[in-house]
């Protein structure tokens, strides 16, 4: 079994890891800042859907971009680590640009998902993966949990 630090791959080296294998892949993606109980069962919930689950995350300045100065609270690598540690999770990459839209062009899984608020005709990269006869879905959405309200909660409690 690989270690965490083991499954996390530079792009060019996951697709030829994904090109030698027969099975189903998986992708989704995501900032993952600090985990929370959402993303576990989000991500046990896209393994159930192919063989091998690839997570992209966003490089820290592409958080920052998105999220904003204060953001990421954890780096990139910390990040990776994190999934690469969970269990539904085989491998783990990344990427620099606001969108995945590249990394999904370049790796080409058959199944492409987020979460359940994404309508799947929006997911970016959706049209890649159609394209080549695979499967776009927008999975079910846990409220109440997000890195957002850990943070504000955490301010809340321990900056009165």
């Amino acid at each position: 079994m690989l270690s965490a630090r083991d499954r996390i791959k530079q792009p060019e080296e996951l697709k030829e890891i994904l090109n030698s294998i027969k099975k189903s892949v998986v992708f989704t993606n995501g900032c993952f800042d600090i985990l929370h109980i959402g993303h576990l069962r989000y991500l046990e919930e896209a393994k159930k859907l192919g063989d091998i689950l690839v997570v992209g995350v966003n490089s820290d300045s592409s958080v920052k971009r998105l999220k904003g100065d204060k953001r990421p609270i954890n780096r990139l690598s910390e990040r990776m680590e994190m999934l690469a540690g969970l269990k539904p999770v085989d491998y783990v990459t990344y990427f620099d640009e606001d969108t995945p839209y590249n990394l999904i062009k370049f790796l080409a899984p058959d199944i492409l998902v987020k979460g359940g608020d994404w309508k799947a005709n929006e997911i970016v990269g959706s049209d890649i993966v159609l394209e080549k006869g695979g499967k776009v879905l927008s999975l079910n959405f846990e409220d109440n949990f997000a890195t957002t309200n850990t943070i504000e909660e955490i301010i809340k409690r321990y900056c009165k």
